[in-house]
């Protein structure tokens, strides 16, 4: 059995579809579904339960005999959300008392990180576990910060000799993108956003550089599609041995251009972009860099490729956001 917390989520349904085409074990969504088309994500699979974030102990106590590896990818990931008690709850006391059953239960236990917790990146990219280098990390939001806080705290565990899961990993996820995240709203990836435009042949709009250093349209990030995103939780499954806080993005920096661009191109069309000021609200917080270094993944043993931006565009885009079933 599989249990995936924030299962019926973008990361979390994408990684319940390829653990159900593993088909070697049950699956079992944590998850609020709400009002919107979010139950759409898991629409497709074959699960088990579906578990109430408040039932969730409970549940897992009733099952720890059957349960081979907990997926936390439930948080509350929004970068605007502004309720910090909030975020702390669900992001860093939910999650201390999952890594704390886990360890009692002997269970192995895989959870969702952030580039977040980078900040605006002066400190750099590298997943380094040790206590000192992550105090030196900055967060420029609450979201980031709840997740900082909760890998702060298993490093102290750990170098304290603390007793840890028979298997535990922390993935700093970066700009993920691909199917199933529809129900983000605002918080959805740039393909996304730029698709309607770019289907209906109208402009897309990218964001003003106001930094010499960048023209408009090149600030970068780190793009990472889902399902590369995925084969990584997927390995860590099948490698028991390989416990760490990594990065996970695809290590190559590209620009919104370079994405924006991407985007028409998957349509067979020319592109057509307009640039816009960032929002004085925003402006002085905005990361023009992210990079993820991955080295720490690929000593620890992955050696898969991604898959390179244009290639991933095109795959979301005409299999998924032109299609007429979008879902995963």
């Amino acid at each position: 059995m599989y249990v995936v917390t924030g299962g019926a989520g973008f990361i979390g349904s994408n990684l319940l579809a390829a653990l159900e085409e593993r088909g070697d074990g049950e699956l079992v969504v944590c998850d609020r579904l709400r009002s919107n088309d979010k139950w759409r994500n898991i629409a497709k699979r074959e699960i088990r339960e579906i578990v109430a974030p408040d039932n969730l102990f409970p549940f897992l106590e009733a099952n720890r005999k059957k349960i081979r590896m907990v997926f936390h990818m439930g948080a509350i990931s929004s970068t605007t959300e502004t309720d910090a008690d909030l975020i702390v709850e669900n992001n860093f006391n939910l999650s201390c008392r999952l890594f704390a059953w886990c360890t009692e239960a002997d269970i192995r236990l895989v959870y969702a990180s952030s580039a977040a917790t980078y900040g605006d990146g002066t400190q750099g990219f590298d997943d380094d576990f040790g206590v000192a280098p992550l105090s030196l990390l900055q967060p420029l939001n609450a979201y980031g910060w709840s997740k900082h806080l909760f890998d702060r705290r298993l490093a102290r565990h750990a170098s304290h000799k603390g007793k840890m899961p028979p298997q535990w990993a922390g993935l700093k996820f970066f700009n993920v993108y691909g199917p199933n995240e529809y129900h983000k709203g605002g918080q959805q990836s740039v393909v996304s956003h730029i698709f309607p435009h770019a289907e209906s042949g109208g402009p897309a709009h990218l964001f003003r550089s106001h930094n010499a250093n960048y023209p408009d349209g090149g600030q970068m990030r780190d793009f990472v599609y889902v399902k590369d995103v995925v084969d990584v939780m997927t390995w860590l499954l099948d490698h028991p041995e390989v416990s760490g806080l990594f990065n996970l993005g695809s290590g190559k920096a590209r620009s919104f251009l370079d994405l924006a661009n991407s985007v028409y191109r998957a349509l067979g069309r020319d592109p057509f972009i307009k640039y816009i000021d960032t929002p004085l609200a925003i402006r002085d917080k905005y990361q023009y860099f992210t990079e993820a270094r991955m080295e720490r993944l690929r000593l620890a043993g992955y050696d898969r490729q991604f898959t390179p931006l244009e290639q991933g565009v095109t795959d979301y885009v005409t299999r998924y956001l032109a299609a007429a079933d979008r879902y995963r």
